[in-house]
C-alpha cells in the first residue's frame, strides 16, 4: 500500500485593491500618489516567479497578493516546486505510484479477461434455457449446454472448498466435502471432451453478437450494414471508444480549471467591491470639496447599488428555496403545534399559580405544620408500600 504524501495548501486569500484612477481638477494627495507609485513598482518585480509559482501549485488558494505580500514565502513555494509536481507528489513517491497503478492495471485486465469469459459462459446457459422454452432444440446441443453448465457448477464448488494461501488451511470444510468428491459429480469425459471442441466456436459466436449489439448501441446506423462491414468497423472500436474517453476527461479537468477560475474571479470581483466602496469613502472624507461631493456621492451609489444588487439576488435565492422548503400543508401543521404548544403552556402556568398559592398558604402555618407534612408523606409511602405486598401476597396465593 502507498501512502500518498500530498502537500496541501489552504490559504485565505486577501484580494488587493486595484487602483482606481480619479482626474478631477483638484489635485490629490501626495502620499496618496506615493504609495500607489511604489505599490506598482513592487508589482513588476516579481511578476515571472509570482506567475510560475501558482502554475506550479493550481490546487492552492493563494493569489498574488498573497504572494507579494509575503515574499519569503511566495521564494519557499518556489523552491517546495521543484520537489513536488502539480499534485503534491514527490517525484520517487510518484514514479512508485505510477508502478503501483500499472501493476494494478495489468491485475485488473487479467481479472476483468477471466471474469467476462466466465460471464459470457453463463450468459450462454441462460439464453439456451430461454430458446428450449420457446422452441424445441437438438439433443445435441441441449447435451452440450447441460455439460457445460455442470462443468461450471463444479468448477464453483471446487473454488470455493478450495482455501486459498491466505485462509487457514485447517478450516473445517463446508458441509464436509472436499475438491476431488466434487470432481466425480463431473461430467463423462467423453461429453467434456466434445464439449471442450465446440466451445470455442459457440463462444465466439456469442461474443460476436454481443459486440455487434454494443457496436449498434454505439452507432445505430450501423446495424443493417453487412456482416463483413461491421466486423471491420469493430477492430476499430475500442480506439473511437478511448479517444472519446480521453476526450471526456479532458473536457472534465477543462470543466474544472473553469470552475476554480471562477471562483477566484469570483472572489476577486467581490473584494474589488468593497476596496473601491472604502476607497470611494476614504476619498469623500480626506476631499470635501463642493464639486467634487457629487461626483464621489454618484459613484458610491453606482458601487452600492451593485452590492445591493448582488444581495437582493441571494435573499431572492433564499426566499427561493424557503417557499420550496415550507409548503402550505408544513406551514399550517406548524401552526396547529405552535397553538397546541401554546395552550398547554397556559394550562402549566395557571396549573404552576395554583400550586404557589396552595405552597403559600401552607408556609403560613409554619414550621410544626411542615413537620406534619413529612410525616404525612412518610405514612402515606408506607401505605402504598404495604398495599404493594399485599397484592404481591395476593397474586402468589391465587396462583
Amino acid at each position: 500500500m502507498i501512502q500518498e504524501e500530498r502537500v496541501s495548501c489552504s490559504f485565505s486569500c486577501c484580494v488587493r485593491g486595484k487602483s482606481l484612477e480619479i482626474r478631477p481638477k483638484v489635485t490629490l494627495n501626495v502620499q496618496l500618489k506615493m504609495s500607489e507609485s511604489t505599490h506598482v513598482s513592487s508589482l513588476g518585480m516579481g511578476d515571472s516567479l509570482h506567475h510560475q509559482v501558482l502554475a506550479s501549485f493550481p490546487l492552492c488558494d493563494i493569489t498574488e497578493e498573497d504572494l507579494t505580500q509575503n515574499p519569503q514565502f511566495c521564494k519557499l513555494l518556489a523552491t517546495l516546486a521543484q520537489h513536488v509536481d502539480q499534485t503534491g507528489l514527490t517525484v520517487p513517491l510518484k514514479t512508485e505510484l505510477e508502478k503501483a497503478e500499472q501493476k494494478l492495471q495489468s491485475q485488473r485486465r487479467h481479472w476483468l479477461h477471466s471474469e467476462s469469459l466466465h460471464k459470457g459462459l453463463q450468459e450462454m446457459i441462460q439464453d439456451h434455457c430461454v430458446r428450449k422454452h420457446h422452441v424445441t432444440l437438438p439433443p445435441d446441443q441441449n447435451l452440450f449446454y447441460e455439460t457445460l453448465e455442470k462443468c461450471l457448477l463444479v468448477a464453483q464448488c471446487i473454488r470455493q472448498l478450495d482455501p486459498s494461501s491466505t485462509t487457514n488451511q485447517d478450516q473445517p470444510s463446508v458441509l464436509g466435502l472436499n475438491p476431488q468428491q466434487m470432481m466425480d459429480l463431473m461430467p463423462s469425459e467423453k461429453n467434456v471432451q466434445r464439449m471442450k471442441q465446440g466451445l470455442p466456436k459457440e463462444l465466439e459466436k456469442h461474443l460476436k453478437k454481443i459486440c455487434f449489439s454494443l457496436l449498434s448501441y454505439y452507432q445505430p446506423e450501423w446495424e443493417n450494414e453487412s456482416e463483413r462491414l461491421k466486423t471491420s468497423k469493430l477492430s476499430h472500436l475500442a480506439a473511437q471508444l478511448d479517444k472519446e474517453k480521453k476526450r471526456a476527461e479532458s473536457l472534465k479537468e477543462t470543466c474544472r480549471e473553469n470552475t476554480v477560475l471562477l471562483q477566484r474571479q469570483t472572489q476577486l470581483y467581490l473584494s474589488e467591491l468593497i476596496k473601491c466602496i472604502q476607497l470611494l469613502q476614504s476619498l469623500i472624507l480626506d476631499h470635501r470639496l463642493r464639486i467634487q461631493t457629487d461626483l464621489d456621492r454618484k459613484k458610491l451609489e453606482y458601487l452600492e447599488g451593485k452590492c445591493e444588487l448582488v444581495l437582493q439576488k441571494i435573499k431572492t435565492e433564499m426566499v427561493e428555496i424557503q417557499l420550496d422548503m415550507y409548503t402550505v400543508d408544513s406551514i399550517a401543521a406548524h401552526r396547529k403545534i405552535r397553538e397546541k404548544l401554546e395552550s398547554d403552556l397556559k394550562a402549566c402556568q395557571v396549573e404552576k399559580q395554583s400550586v404557589e398559592l396552595k405552597l403559600a398558604s401552607f408556609e403560613i402555618l409554619g414550621k410544626e405544620f411542615e413537620a406534619l407534612a413529612e410525616e404525612y408523606c412518610r405514612l402515606r409511602q408506607k401505605i402504598e408500600m404495604n398495599n404493594w405486598a399485599l397484592k404481591e401476597f395476593t397474586r402468589c396465593n391465587n396462583k
